[in-house]
């Protein structure tokens, strides 16, 4: 079964249990897919291009419930962290701090990268390999970590 396929079946059982949260998530997520879709040539969304969706609408939400925590509204917040939970589960499994730094390390060992003028260099090598598998921010963080 495709992601979106999945996705449509979500949002039938998320409406016979009237679970808002679910709605919600699935419903932006979908309308998102449709944008892709109708965007120039009418083609149909790959799994990959929906995982970059939802890895998208995952950092939407994480900006949101900052910005709502840090205004005092949390009744906000909670309501973006019910959809973030329900996002999360449409991801690839994602990769622990250890497998990172593993491929942080195989990739400066086929780049040469040794210092933090080699970041750029570092994480092109590195986004491709960890791509829906892990937060670009805490393998941000991470290579900024060995390079020091």
């Amino acid at each position: 079964m495709s992601l979106k396929e999945t996705l449509q079946k979500d949002l039938m059982d998320a409406m016979r249990s009237k679970d808002e949260a679910a709605l919600s998530a699935i419903r932006l997520l979908k309308t998102a897919i449709m944008k892709v879709e109708t965007a120039g040539e009418q083609k149909t969304a790959t799994d990959e291009e929906i995982i970059q969706l939802v890895g998208k609408e995952i950092k939407q939400r994480k900006d949101a419930i900052e910005q709502f925590e840090k205004g005092g509204r949390s009744e906000l917040a909670e309501k973006e962290k019910a959809e973030l939970k329900v996002l999360e589960k449409y991801l690839p499994p994602q990769l622990g701090e250890d497998e990172i730094r593993a491929i942080i390390k195989e990739a400066m060992a086929q780049t040469g990268a040794s210092s933090k003028a080699d970041i750029g260099k570092l994480m092109g090598a590195i986004m491709p390999k960890t791509k829906g598998k892990a937060d670009g921010g805490l393998v941000n963080k991470l290579v900024q970590e060995v390079l020091s």
